[in-house]
């Protein structure tokens, strides 16, 4: 775990900004919010998280255009960003980050490659932001990468 990633800096920069959080988690199924809410003081500003696992909950939780991801997959920066929007007006925050990818094992039904995560970041009032890694080691290492790498993202977006 980075400085970044300690999810202790993460609540303690947005308390100090006034600042609420949400995620939208696909391929880490709640795991971000899990480790925010671990923090004592998180209440004060993660207002929820959404893990949103198929389409169709993409869609009717997070407002992720069904034919978007029909066309695409979900594992797309356009998707990853739609995700973030989506918590971001779903929970009313100020900042949200999106997890998607394939963890695996092998490639998803579209043959994008085990570890490809793309995270999303939209912050109110800003724009919205992605970033595509290339993780491996089996799929509890790529989501557990994946949790962190969203820890970081929210850091960064905190210190600016």
């Amino acid at each position: 775990m980075t400085m970044a990633s300690d999810p202790a800096v993460v609540i303690a920069r947005a308390a100090e900004r006034g600042w609420t959080i949400a995620t939208a988690e696909s391929l880490t199924a709640g795991a971000v919010v899990a480790r925010l809410v671990d923090v004592p003081g998180a209440s004060a500003v993660v207002a929820g998280g959404a893990a949103c696992y198929s389409y169709d909950a993409k869609t009717a939780v997070l407002g992720v255009d069904a034919g978007l991801l029909r066309e695409t997959g979900a594992v797309t920066a356009q998707v990853a960003s739609a995700m973030a929007e989506g918590a971001l007006e779903l929970y009313g925050t100020d900042l949200a980050v999106a997890t998607t990818g394939v963890a695996g094992p092998g490639p998803d039904e579209r043959g994008v490659a085990e570890g490809t995560v793309v995270l999303g970041l939209a912050r109110r009032g800003g724009r919205t932001r992605t970033r595509e890694l290339h993780l491996s080691g089996g799929r509890a290492r790529i989501r557990a990468a994946a949790v962190e790498a969203a820890l970081d993202e929210l850091a960064a977006e905190l210190e600016d």
